[in-house]
């Protein structure tokens, strides 16, 4: 119940975010320098990028998904994964991450 919770009020303040002044504020310039510090050993979140971890998708196919949104994206990187270091991203970086992947669209 407690996990149920939280995963709650993540969501809640996400959309709260997204849906009041955050979605205006999400800078695609600070996602980029967020995503090259630290998403770029993993995945290929540049064009020039030469190298990355072969099992896991580039910024820009995770764009192209027809399902792609920024929001449920940033709600995806508040939320601890297996798969994925549990970076202590905040609200607006993950909007920021989120938008900066929307550019590559």
């Amino acid at each position: 119940m407690r996990a149920l919770m939280r995963h709650l009020s993540v969501l809640l303040a996400v959309v709260a975010g997204f849906y009041g002044s955050t979605a205006l504020a999400a800078d695609a310039n600070h996602g980029a320098d967020l995503a090259k510090r630290w998403c770029a050993n993993c995945h290929v979140v540049t064009n020039d990028q030469k190298q990355a971890s072969a099992d896991v998708p580039g910024f820009a196919t995770i764009a192209r998904k027809a399902d792609f949104s920024p929001e449920r994206l940033a709600f995806f990187l508040l939320d601890p994964h297996p798969k994925m270091p549990n970076f202590p991203l905040n609200r607006n970086e993950a909007g920021d991450i989120a938008a900066y992947i929307g550019t590559l669209r």
